[in-house]
């Protein structure tokens, strides 16, 4: 496992945790999580290496290892999209293949109906439609969790993402920023998205809506389920295995 530092396209200094060797998977991961706490704390990274890929695992700007500047000016809209681009820019990579698991999927899905970035395979994982093109009521929830942070009760529906927030030390400045760069993304978009994708989904995760209604969308979509809830499927080792295996076979 390496970790390095680059400047995106502000300037701001972003970091990257590389694993394995063989074809570059950019992996992304959720919102106010990291790369280490849904990718390499469960060994997701070691299974897909193990297929013959370099797992390249951004940490989002205020998150992870990255830094979170308060400067509204570093937030403008689809900012998480730019730095995806400035990591692919970057590393001059030009055949890759891109994934991500809620915000990190949401992203991708983002770079990807835009035509900012061209991957060759995709994965979606824990992104229903909703998420999507409802977005902006997800991010409600969000911006009361940073706003009432301290004033939310334990038994309140908001309780566990207030000390998920909590624990991951989370600028909660940077957060509330973050939040108003990210749009709704009009559904119809999702046509311009031809290349092979899998949609991943826990068998109790509807926090993002329906994921199998989000692959019935994408023109070369394939959905598979795996166990969990929106936040307990990222640490079961079948979420790894299943984007693993769905790279091996379409490779």
């Amino acid at each position: 496992m390496n970790t390095e530092y680059f400047e995106s396209f502000d300037g701001t200094r972003l970091a990257v945790h590389r694993h394995g060797e063989g074809r570059p998977f950019v992996l992304l991961h959720g919102l106010f999580s990291s790369a280490q706490m849904n990718w390499i704390k469960w060994d997701h990274h070691e299974a897909i290496g193990e297929k013959g890929y370099e797992v390249i695992m951004l940490d989002f700007r205020v998150h992870g290892d990255s830094d979170a500047p308060q400067d509204p000016d570093k937030y403008p809209s689809n900012v998480l999209v730019r730095d995806v681009a400035a990591l692919v820019d970057h590393l001059a990579l030009e055949d890759y293949d891109l994934g991500g698991f809620s915000l990190g999927a949401r992203t991708s899905l983002h770079a990807t109906a835009h035509g900012v970035l061209q991957p060759r395979h995709l994965v979606v994982g824990g992104m229903g439609t909703a998420g999507l093109g409802e977005w902006h009521r997800r991010a409600a929830k969000f911006r009361r969790v940073i706003e009432k942070f301290d004033e939310i009760p334990r038994g309140d529906p908001d309780y566990f993402s207030m000390q998920f927030l909590k624990s991951q030390g989370v600028d909660r400045v940077a957060a509330r920023l973050l939040l108003d760069t990210m749009p709704d993304l009009d559904l119809a978009l999702l046509a311009n998205i031809t290349m092979p994708t899998l949609v991943v989904c826990g068998d109790e995760d509807r926090d993002n809506g329906s994921a199998e209604e989000l692959a019935g969308l994408l023109p070369n979509a394939e959905y598979v389920e795996v166990p969990g809830t929106h936040m307990g499927s990222v640490t079961k080792a079948e979420l790894g295995e299943a984007i693993a295996g769905w790279l091996a076979k379409t490779a």
